[in-house]
C-alpha cells in the first residue's frame, strides 16, 4: 500500500491504527523474502512416469531414484495431487463391520 499510493510509514500506520515500529517491522520482512524464481529440482513428467510404473513405491525410494529428500518427494506429489497410496479395508474387517 506504501508504495502503490506513495504514503509514508506514519501515513500507513495512521490508516491502519497500529503502531509505526510495527509497519517497519514488517516491511523488512517483506523485503527479506522476496521471491523465489527457482526451477524445480526434480522433472514432474518423469515423477508422474514413476508413479505410474511403480504406483507401490515408497516416498524413501522415489527420492534415491530422483535424487532428492523424501520431503522434497512428498511435496512435488503434493503439487501434483497426488496422494499416498492408502492400504484397502480387510475383507474380514468389513465382514465385521
Amino acid at each position: 500500500m506504501k508504495q502503490e499510493e506513495n504514503l509514508t510509514i506514519a501515513a500507513v500506520a495512521k490508516c491502519f491504527q497500529i503502531a509505526i515500529a510495527s509497519v517497519v517491522r514488517w516491511s523488512k520482512v517483506l523485503e527479506a523474502k522476496g521471491t523465489r524464481n527457482r526451477p524445480t529440482k526434480i522433472d514432474m513428467e518423469a515423477l508422474k512416469q514413476d508413479v505410474a510404473l511403480y504406483p507401490d513405491a515408497y516416498h524413501h525410494e522415489r527420492a534415491v531414484r530422483f535424487g532428492i529428500t523424501e520431503g522434497g518427494i512428498r511435496h512435488a506429489l503434493k503439487r501434483l495431487g497426488i496422494s499416498r497410496k492408502k492400504k484397502p479395508l480387510n475383507l474380514f474387517i468389513v465382514w465385521l463391520l
